[in-house]
């Protein structure tokens, strides 16, 4: 199993433990496991359980489909949700298992498991985030899920590893600025460009694009014929940044500027 993608595994098995030892040793014989036939709800689980471990994720997802279908009573039918929806994330199937996490917290809203279905829907945002280069919506996504699990469930592991994918999906943001900003540069429209690098500057200071947003602030405030703010975005990557590229590119042009006026 891919190593990333077994974390989310690996804090929800613990609670998964038990009612795995409930089940009992009974397993499917039948070839088509999903074939629809009556079955007890521990042999459907077991089946779903043992399709997972052995990396069928789309058969133990449909396996364990079938628990709360022909169960839908029963407290299994509760943990088959759960099952499916991480096992539908395992196969790559982000929509399936959204939708089968989100099904969950509507019938369970306030079950025990709950901060762990919001953890899977803003994995499965955080597993598609694109390119710098294309649209960002999916990036936005996985921000808004990941500050929903935090806002919910703030102490609970879950929130502790969504805060460091936060983290990463802002840089990411960023990162989309700055491709933005460049390009507008390259096409010499100034005040666009400059307005993306604020956007840099006041809403992701903390990622590692703000060193040359600042630089990129002095090249346009330069070339919009404003040397005083210039100045001013020179002097905080100075004070913040001052042994980085960014500050000694921003520094040569503050001194090319001062020499031509």
């Amino acid at each position: 199993m891919n190593e990333a993608k077994m974390k989310p595994w690996s804090l929800f098995v613990g609670a998964a433990t038990a009612l795995i030892l409930l089940a009992g040793c009974s397993t499917s014989k039948n070839k088509a496991d999903t074939q629809y036939v009556a079955r007890d709800v521990s042999t459907l689980y077991n089946s779903g359980k043992s399709r997972l471990d052995r990396g069928q994720y789309k058969l133990a997802a449909a396996l364990f489909d079938e628990v709360e279908r022909q169960h839908p009573y029963s407290p299994w039918a509760r943990r088959a949700q759960l099952m499916s929806a991480f096992s539908y994330y395992m196969n790559s199937d982000y929509n399936e298992a959204t939708s089968a996490a989100q099904r969950f917290l509507s019938i369970h809203p306030g079950n025990r498991d709950a901060p762990y279905a919001y953890y899977l829907i803003a994995l499965c945002y955080y597993e598609q985030i694109a390119d710098v280069t294309r649209d960002q919506k999916i990036t936005q996504q996985a921000l808004d899920s990941l500050g929903e699990l935090i806002r919910r469930y703030p102490d609970t592991r879950y929130a502790a590893d969504a805060r460091l994918k936060i983290d990463l999906v802002n840089d990411h943001l960023a990162g989309k600025e700055m491709e933005v900003g460049r390009f507008l540069q390259r096409r010499g429209q100034w005040l666009a460009a400059t307005l993306r690098f604020r956007i840099v500057i006041d809403k992701y200071q903390t990622t590692t694009h703000t060193p040359e947003a600042l630089e990129r602030l002095v090249e346009s405030y330069l070339s919009l014929g404003i040397p005083e703010e210039a100045k001013k975005a020179a002097a905080v990557l100075g004070a913040n940044y001052p042994g980085t590229k960014w500050y000694e590119r921003s520094y040569k042009l503050i001194q090319q500027h001062g020499s031509k006026a």
